[in-house]
């Protein structure tokens, strides 16, 4: 792509005064990984494309369900049965084709997490289970890389930044995962269909301020209550 596209794509991002043509340079040459192609996911792997992140790794293991197009905006009826990730990468390559795109078509377990992970400089997870946020977690602290956290249930949604700087990680605010079998989840008690989309947008906000090395808040715990429409920060 020529220069002129290129700033012609991404001028609404440059004119800002605090990313410039610097920043998006940042931008272009980042590596990010996206954990989990479904709610958080969806959005995440969206604007992180739409910004021009140039190379975006996305992680899952599961096909595309008609249950999962309330919230899951990247994939449609045409997906269904297929590939998750296989999706994500014809989302994204008809939006952004300049996006290097690295599908991982498998779970994220103690076998390869490190493997996986150290391929990246910034990590976002959109999983949707406690063992594996945990193992990304400890792999993230292990091999020092930046974390963006983020979950979602019915109305109601968290943002953190874990590992960032010296920052503070999931252990310190949640030593040890609750048991996943006495937890309620999206399955059982459903998830509004923009919930995600917020959620994820901020999760992509701060991704790319990490990115751009803007100022960020950290050891903070965003608390996301859009029933009531309250947003609460935790210092921990």
């Amino acid at each position: 792509m020529k220069s002129e596209d290129i700033f012609a794509r991404y001028s609404r991002q440059i004119f800002i005064e605090e990313i410039g043509i610097d920043g998006q340079r940042k931008i272009m040459n980042s590596k990010v990984l996206v954990i989990g192609a479904g709610g958080l996911g969806s959005p995440v792997i969206q604007y992180l494309a739409a910004a021009g992140v140039g190379i975006l790794g996305v992680a899952d293991f599961d096909e595309v369900e008609l249950h999962n197009l309330n919230r899951q905006i990247i994939h449609n009826e045409n997906s269904v049965g297929q590939s998750k990730v296989k999706s994500a990468e014809r989302f994204v390559k008809n939006l952004n084709h300049q996006v290097n795109f690295i599908g991982i078509e498998r779970k994220i377990d103690e076998s390869n997490a490190e493997d996986v992970v150290s391929q990246f400089d910034i990590i976002v997870d959109g999983s949707d289970n406690f063992k594996t946020r945990y193992l990304i977690n400890d792999t993230c602290v292990k091999l020092k890389k930046p974390l963006v956290y983020g979950s979602i249930l019915g109305f109601s949604g968290q943002v953190a930044i874990f590992n960032y700087k010296g920052s503070k990680n999931l252990r310190d605010l949640f030593p040890e995962p609750p048991n996943d079998e006495n937890l309620p989840d999206c399955d059982s008690l459903g998830v509004l269909g923009a919930l995600p989309g917020i959620v994820g947008s901020m999760m992509v906000n701060l991704t790319l301020k990490i990115i751009t090395d803007l100022p960020l808040q950290l050891d903070q715990l965003t608390l996301i209550d859009t029933l009531h429409w309250r947003f609460q920060t935790i210092d921990f």
